[in-house]
């Protein structure tokens, strides 16, 4: 009976390992798979707007850069193949806010 109580206390415990994927998500510890996905699926997606990879790094500083030029090499490659169009944006772009006062060129110093 020795050895079967080992064994029923690691059963015991199963339930609670089960539930470690939530205890990261409530703690907003870092999850590199996540990162990796959301870069891909960002590059993806901006390929098949038909934005430039320099554009989607500007408009998605935070995701990560190697993912992103993945997501977007995958679908420009897919695209290719099965000779699809780009999908552009049916948003109107948000108009640019103007600047208050016209601001003149400063002079350079000592010139």
């Amino acid at each position: 009976m020795r050895p079967a109580l080992p064994t029923l206390f690691l059963l015991a415990l199963l339930p609670l390992a089960a539930g470690c994927d939530q205890l990261t998500s409530a703690l907003d510890l870092p999850n590199p798979k996540r990162t990796e996905a959301e870069g891909r699926a960002i590059g993806s997606a901006c390929r098949h707007a038909g934005r430039s990879l320099e554009d989607c790094f500007t408009l998605n500083p935070g995701a990560e850069k190697a993912a992103v030029f993945s997501g977007w090499r995958e679908m420009n490659d897919y695209m290719m193949e099965h000779k699809l169009e780009v999908v552009p944006s049916q948003i109107p772009p948000t108009p640019r806010q103007q600047p208050t006062a016209i601001q003149a060129p400063r002079p350079a110093a000592g010139h």
